[in-house]
């Protein structure tokens, strides 16, 4: 306290110098307009580039939070475009001969369009999951295609979303034929290339050349008959001396699926019904 006083002593002159100095600005700028307005606006552009540093400062602060909501946006508005573009190539897409084979063989059956959320071709087992579930009319054994032939069938149905065992699956060996040919055989995916599986157990004697479509046989509740699944590569081996199996590349590819439809079949469970008690 003594050292205060001291130094108080010492430099009390500078103080009441300062004291009068801004007394004096103070009556010079309070009682005369012009010195007052030229303090008013130099004291205003202090201030305001003041507040241009501080704002500059405060948003390079919160520079990773302003990106990460732009990047949240911007997929948003990417994934809006995608389905814009999809439904557009849709309005505007000239049916193939695939196409129009496709929806002559479902014709009478109720279609349900689905998103593909997720999707696997490399893996031993591969499944697809969409966007529709039990809420939507989704059902387990449901026959999945898309606008170029057949892609799996549900197995798990959850309340907004279900999975689809895909065609690239072991566990499926769905009933086809040659569209030209009443013989059928089973058709299954052996694992590798996810363009081609194996038609197998087909009669010896069947006539056959590169390039003939391969159709479900509609001999099961899940697929109508005449549905496209590929088309004949070449023989693939003989698994006896009575049977011959054949390579097929399939016309679905599964490396680009982004919509698929469900076929729902209202005469499904009265079918499985008479299967079951056929007197």
């Amino acid at each position: 306290m003594a050292a205060l006083i001291e130094f108080l002593k010492k430099y009390n002159y500078w103080f009441i110098f300062i004291l009068l100095e801004v007394a004096s600005f103070v009556l010079l700028f309070r009682f005369n307009h012009y010195q007052g307005s030229v303090w008013f606006a130099q004291t205003n552009s202090v201030a305001a580039k003041v507040n241009s540093i501080y704002t500059d400062i405060e948003a390079f602060i919160h520079l990773d939070e302003v990106n990460r909501k732009l990047t949240e946006q911007n997929s948003v508005l990417q994934i809006q475009v995608n389905r814009l573009r999809e439904q557009l190539r849709d309005a505007t897409h000239e049916p193939s001969i695939n196409d129009r084979h496709i929806r002559d063989s479902l014709d009478g059956f109720r279609m349900l369009s689905a998103r593909v959320v997720s999707a696997s071709i490399v893996k031993n087992e591969n499944y697809i999951v969409i966007d529709k579930g039990e809420a939507e009319g989704v059902k387990p054994e449901m026959g999945v295609v898309d606008q170029t032939g057949v892609v799996g069938i549900v197995n798990v149905v959850g309340k907004h979303s279900a999975r689809i065992i895909s065609l690239l699956n072991p566990d499926i060996r769905l009933s086809c034929k040659l569209r030209d040919s009443e013989y059928f055989g089973s058709m299954v995916w052996e694992g590798g290339d996810s363009r081609y599986a194996i038609l197998e157990e087909l009669p010896k004697h069947l006539t056959y050349q590169v390039g003939d479509t391969v159709v479900t046989s509609g001999f099961s509740t899940v697929f109508p008959e005449g549905i496209i699944v590929g088309t004949v590569e070449g023989r693939a081996r003989n698994l006896s001396d009575s049977f011959v199996s054949l390579k097929v590349r399939l016309t679905t590819n599964f490396s680009q699926l982004s919509t698929v439809r469900v076929i729902t079949n209202d005469m499904a469970e009265e079918l499985k019904r008479l299967e079951m008690n056929p007197n």
